[in-house]
């Protein structure tokens, strides 16, 4: 057992992990967590992209003491202090870019990370950046003109991206 601390949605935590504990793991099983979604546990799916130290990260594919002293955003600090959606949260809820919502909160997480590196992607730039997430519902169309809308581009003529 070795002890990890790290700041989590800008709360400080300090526990015990084994040394084999996976940070999607860490986060749902030890924090409670649960938006962080386990997919294919190979980081091939997405499903459980976080932002460590403000880089997107497969949490599947980190140890928990790896994390250690880090900041580390889930899905469920992506939420404004006022309780109010995330642009990008308000896009996809408004843009149809969920269907069974599974893969949604790495896809949330990924175009944050898309948007602070590239505020006006394109299209093109958009699908290229989220070629690390599969969803097995949508067709990305809606996926990727919520992240153009999140990113304040017209998309009202668009009907699909």
């Amino acid at each position: 057992m070795a002890s990890v601390s790290m700041t989590v949605n800008g709360k400080p935590v300090k526990k015990d992990v084994e040394g084999r504990t996976l940070l999607v793991d860490f986060l749902r099983n030890d924090l409670r967590l649960t938006g962080t979604h386990t997919g294919c546990e190979t980081s091939q799916c997405g499903a459980c992209t976080i932002h460590v130290n403000g880089k997107s990260v497969k949490a599947c594919a980190m140890f928990a003491q790896e994390a250690d002293g880090a900041e580390v955003t889930t899905i469920e600090g992506m939420a404004n202090p006022d309780g109010t959606l995330h642009k990008i949260q308000q896009a996809f809820h408004e843009h149809h870019g969920l269907q069974c919502g599974f893969c949604t909160p790495g896809m949330v997480m990924t175009a944050a990370a898309l948007l602070k590196e590239n505020p006006k992607p394109t299209k093109g730039e958009v699908q290229t950046y989220l070629e690390g997430n599969i969803c097995r519902c949508t067709g990305y169309q809606n996926i990727v003109k919520a992240i153009l809308a999140a990113s304040g581009q017209d998309v009202s003529d668009m009907t699909a991206a």
